[in-house]
């Protein structure tokens, strides 16, 4: 929690990079030690693939230090408010941008670094898994909106259309592999692959609704998939499996159980009413006016599938006949577990109905973000609730101009 939090506020670029590397020793030993039968090889996976990345971000941040040096740049440390103001040339802010964002990538994790995030999520014990999809994926996202992007505003064109391509190709593909998997964590695990990838389409549309989009999708994705991780811990606590094939007919013998997964399934689907309608919607919208019109089209095809896999995992695990007589003797949520759950739950309509609350808080540093990086920003505001809206475009006053007509 403490690297979490120090990468998270700090405006320094060298303390981001000491909390950066902290946080992955604790997430080692917490799959390495509690998670499951192939934790060694999950644990050293997650380690070397962030390791790697991290060291060519530390080459990075040396260089950019040492070019502040050179041109006699009146600079006090790794501030990164002195550092925005650096007139780096063309072919130093390609290949900076390509080390942070190599970095960046890993962590988020983006297709085809995405590698070790199944392995981590199905060997991690219930906690790791929610920490690791609630809080340090965001690290890889954030990274992006807070140091490789605003640093670097002349090389991102340069690399907007492939990273854009990149992460349809995570959306689909996570999409497509969620739908074939029989293990239930897994299948979730996979999803966050797809979710991550709506993210970073929002966030390469360099406009405000793109952004905004990108960035509920970071709150969204850590409520719903986190809640799933628990929804899966619950189960798994119950019956010490996590096979599809093992379960059938839950909700006749675990309603509160079976309602509660019902929502959190609803809302990583992106059902309007819930908050993944909110953030899928903005980001698609985004990207489509942002210049990444085919991009949002193709994405799209993944809240498709969304609805596909969860749905079809949702129905084999709740509904039709108890076929195995272990789950009949299955008990229903505890009154701590469905504690744990409500908030969760608030949030998932709170976001989903009334999105305006976070927006309000979000226009400013996004505005902020936007300027930075050289475009004009416009305040997201959503006029009427989510659930009523049923598929309107949130309405916004202007529009932000192409990813591709940087200044």
């Amino acid at each position: 929690e403490t690297g979490m939090l120090g990468a998270f506020v700090s405006l320094d670029l060298f303390l981001f990079y000491v909390f950066w590397e902290l946080m992955l020793i604790p997430m080692y030993f917490l799959i390495g030690i509690w998670g499951g039968k192939n934790r060694i090889y999950a644990a050293v996976k997650f380690f070397i693939y962030t390791a790697v990345g991290s060291l060519l971000m530390l080459v990075a941040i040396i260089f950019v230090y040492y070019y502040a040096v050179q041109s006699g740049a009146d600079i006090n440390g790794f501030g990164i408010q002195e550092f925005y103001k650096l007139d780096l040339p063309y072919n130093a802010q390609f290949w900076l941008f390509l080390a942070f964002g190599f970095s960046f990538a890993i962590k988020v994790p983006m297709f085809p670094l995405h590698t070790w995030l199944p392995d981590a999520h199905t060997e991690a014990p219930t906690a790791g898994s929610v920490i690791l999809a609630a809080v340090l994926l965001k690290m890889g996202t954030y990274g992006y909106v807070r140091f490789a992007m605003p640093l670097f505003p002349e090389a991102l064109p340069t690399f907007i259309p492939f990273l854009a391509f990149l992460s349809v190709v995570g959306i689909i593909y996570g999409s497509l592999v969620a739908m074939m998997q029989e293990d239930v964590k897994k299948l979730v695990a996979y999803s966050s692959v797809a979710h991550l990838g709506f993210v970073m389409l929002g966030i390469f549309a360099m406009n405000m609704q793109g952004l905004a989009g990108g960035m509920i999708q970071m709150i969204n994705h850590g409520i719903s998939t986190g809640a799933l991780f628990l929804i899966v811990g619950f189960i798994y606590e119950r019956r010490h499996t996590r096979l599809i094939t093992e379960f059938g007919g839950l909700a006749t013998k675990m309603p509160i159980f079976a309602t509660i997964f019902m929502i959190i399934t609803f809302s990583s689907v992106g059902l309007p009413g819930t908050n993944g309608f909110v953030g899928e919607f903005l980001a698609l919208m985004g990207a489509f006016e942002g210049g990444l019109r085919w991009y949002a089209v193709f994405a799209t095809t993944g809240v498709i599938l969304a609805a596909v896999y969860m749905l079809w995992m949702y129905q084999r695990v709740m509904f039709g006949k108890v076929t195995n007589p272990e789950n009949e003797k299955l008990k229903d949520l505890s009154l701590r577990e469905i504690v744990i759950m409500l908030p969760l739950l608030v949030f998932v309509f709170w976001i989903g109905v009334y999105p305006n609350t976070f927006f309000s808080k979000m226009n400013p540093a996004m505005e902020k973000v936007l300027e930075q990086m050289g475009h004009q920003p416009a305040i997201v505001e959503m006029h009427q609730p989510a659930a009523e809206a049923h598929g309107h475009a949130p309405a916004a006053e202007g529009h932000a101009p192409a990813a591709h007509g940087h200044n």
